[in-house]
């Protein structure tokens, strides 16, 4: 009877949630299909040329794979130069000739990038560093020595780069520069010398800035900054804390937080070290940070390196102008434009720029700035279809944690229903030692637009809100940091927001580990949870990085914990050893190649799930590594989480079908 009676109750609940979940759809927009979510962009990332004369982008071939596409001045006329047989290209750049586009592919997400070089007749496409087992990084270019690159290769050993130069039309490779042993990017002057290192200490995790004055110099550390003080440009593979030299050579721009709780971007004298000056700084946040290129956020002249604008970063990125005839042309384009400006390509004249206008409830619009002028050239939006639908804006909020600290958190309310009482998805970000940022977010809006609040919580230990922020992280890898991400569910439905009968936590890498530590720790909280490429045991996380992460390694220790040598540790904070808590469906997505999130942490968790008998979904990607690139797998995998949501929360969902061409494998 008690049985029966406790199912019956189950039942109707459910039934209820469904019922108002329903009442609410009535009110929402039209559904965005996923393709147009994520799918292949229409068209994106165009660059010009640095002599203005051609434009190119990334655009899906006849086959659907993403290609770089070169055309005239406008891009009239464009056609495809790359040959990607299958993942695509998704980041490339000019080389300094204006006679060659680059990119950097791996093979089926294992990381071993290699550069290639396409001539614009599309009839050559060259591999530039054709050895076997070896990954390039630190690609750089430069206008004043066109017909040349700088790329770093782990050729003479394993887990360090040294810097080769390579002829773009011989295909000739030879030494530059030697990595000593800890130098993780290198910074040319502007004559396209190696003249600055940032390095990182693998005994005292300190920050280096290196310089030397010629090429045949020696080096000298300039500059050291203690491990709680450099934030994290200074702490992964590639990442740099140097924006670039002066022109003439005798100063470099550092990010630093050395004099500051922030993290600011100060002028050093590359003869003394001393500070010279500080160029740009905020408040309450650090110098903002691109992804793409691990640098600071940063516009300078191309011709020169002559800094010229920094972006900060709290709840939204703003830029700080340091050349007046810069701020002119900004304040120019913000008068018919909104969000989010940033100069994304330019010619070596700097009088042609490409722009980007990112807001939060559209697609990327790209268009071209003619500095002399003072017009604008129409050139396209990445996802045109995004326009026709009502996307959500995302809002900027702060919460309280339980012991006081303030957290910055992102919140995307459904458009068209009140925001009472509504499912909400609990997003952590990746890293850990990363952040969300505003903008548009396909995750976001997609989830918005099926009927969830979804939450972005800055958890302690997330970067871009100063030092003492991202330190408070330390030794709080599954404990405060998760914490934080749950007294925003907490919060959430205290302010009405979130049923609390219809929570859900989704994340990916990092994220998945927090969404997986999430239902371990709270197995009655979340109704549904979805994990992508997240570890599960965080001492094969630490066993199985890849070799040329080198020293950074030792970062994840000074800021976790030795779990390799902690056995005890290890189980506390790993959610392998925890999978007998979980009550919550969940669904897990991992792909075989993944270097960084090893394929035997979900292999692992399933197992013990499974032996459990605790129901868990299991899908594969044989061609994929840490998240999936191409668009099939991408749209296989967001369908099937969109109807395991819906199946547990009572959202909306686009009816999954089977995607030609994905890899997927339930296993």
């Amino acid at each position: 009877m008690t049985t029966t009676m406790k199912a019956g109750a189950g039942t109707f609940a459910a039934a209820a949630a469904l019922f108002l979940a329903a009442g609410a759809a009535a009110e929402l927009p039209p559904l965005v299909p996923r393709d147009v979510l994520f799918g292949n962009p229409i068209r994106e990332f165009p660059q010009i040329s640095p002599d203005a004369s051609k434009l190119a982008y990334l655009a899906p071939d006849a086959k659907g794979v993403m290609q770089v596409w070169v055309g005239g001045e406008n891009g009239a006329g464009a056609r495809p130069v790359t040959r990607d047989p299958h993942r695509g290209v998704v980041i490339y750049r000019w080389a300094g000739d204006s006679r060659h586009v680059l990119y950097e592919q791996d093979s089926d997400g294992d990381e071993n990038f290699h550069v290639y070089s396409a001539e614009l007749d599309g009839r050559l496409v060259r591999d530039l560093t054709p050895f076997q087992g070896a990954r390039a990084q630190n690609l750089l270019t430069s206008a004043r020595r066109p017909g040349e690159i700088l790329v770093g290769l782990n050729l003479r050993k394993r887990d360090l780069f040294d810097m080769y130069r390579i002829e773009l039309e011989t295909g000739a490779v030879r030494l530059d520069t030697e990595n000593p042993g800890d130098v993780l990017s290198w910074t040319t002057d502007a004559d396209f010398v190696i003249r600055a290192a940032t390095a990182f200490d693998p005994k005292t995790l300190e920050t280096i800035v290196r310089v030397r004055d010629s090429a045949a110099a020696p080096w000298r550390d300039l500059l050291r900054m203690p491990f709680e003080d450099a934030t994290m440009f200074g702490q992964y593979n590639g990442g740099s804390v140097i924006s670039g030299f002066e022109p003439d050579g005798r100063a470099l721009d550092v990010v630093t937080a050395l004099h500051s709780p922030m993290q600011r971007l100060e002028r050093i004298d590359a003869a003394t070290g001393k500070t010279l000056a500080v160029l740009a700084e905020d408040p309450r946040s650090d110098v903002a940070q691109d992804l793409f290129e691990v640098v600071p956020l940063a516009m300078t002249e191309p011709g020169t390196g002559r800094l010229q604008a920094v972006a900060v970063d709290y709840g939204k990125r703003e830029w700080r102008f340091l050349d007046p005839a810069v701020a002119a042309d900004f304040e120019a384009l913000g008068r018919t434009r909104r969000g989010f400006l940033a100069v994304v390509s330019r010619d070596t004249d700097d009088r042609r720029w490409v722009v980007v206008q990112v807001v939060d409830d559209g697609p990327l619009t790209f268009f071209q700035w003619d500095r002399d002028a003072k017009k604008e050239t129409p050139l396209f939006e990445d996802q045109p279809e995004l326009a026709k639908y009502a996307l959500a804006p995302q809002k900027f909020v702060t919460i309280r944690a339980r012991d006081g600290l303030t957290l910055p958190a992102y919140l995307t309310l459904p458009v068209g229903v009140a925001p009472k009482n509504l499912p909400l998805v609990l997003l952590p970000h990746g890293g850990p030692w990363a952040r969300d940022e505003w903008g548009f977010d396909p995750w976001v809006q997609w989830l918005a637009n099926r009927g969830y609040a979804v939450l972005q919580v800055e958890f302690r230990g997330s970067t871009g809100f100063g030092k003492k922020f991202l330190n408070l992280g330390n030794h709080e890898f599954g404990l405060k940091m998760e914490d934080d991400s749950i007294d925003g569910a907490r919060w959430a439905v205290a302010q009405g927001i979130a049923d609390p009968k219809r929570l859900a936590v989704m994340g990916a890498s990092g994220g998945g580990y927090a969404t997986l530590r999430a239902i371990t720790e709270l197995p009655g909280m979340f109704a549904a949870a979805v994990d992508l490429v997240g570890p599960t045991d965080v001492s094969l996380l630490f066993s199985t990085m890849p070799a040329g992460w080198g020293a950074v390694k030792n970062r994840w220790i000074r800021r976790i914990g030795d779990v390799e040598h902690d056995a005890a540790l290890n189980r506390k904070l790993s959610p392998l050893y925890h999978a007998d808590a979980i009550r919550t469906p969940l669904l897990i997505g991992q792909g075989v190649n993944d270097p960084r999130v090893n394929i035997e942490n979900a292999n692992r968790m399933v197992a013990a799930l499974r032996k459990r008998k605790i129901p868990v979904t299991y899908v594969v990607y044989p061609d994929e590594g840490h998240g999936f690139q191409p668009p099939e797998n991408n749209l296989d995998f967001f369908g099937r989480a969109e109807e395991f949501l819906a199946r547990h929360l009572g959202g909306r969902a686009e009816p999954w079908q089977k995607i030609p061409g994905s890899t997927a494998e339930v296993r």
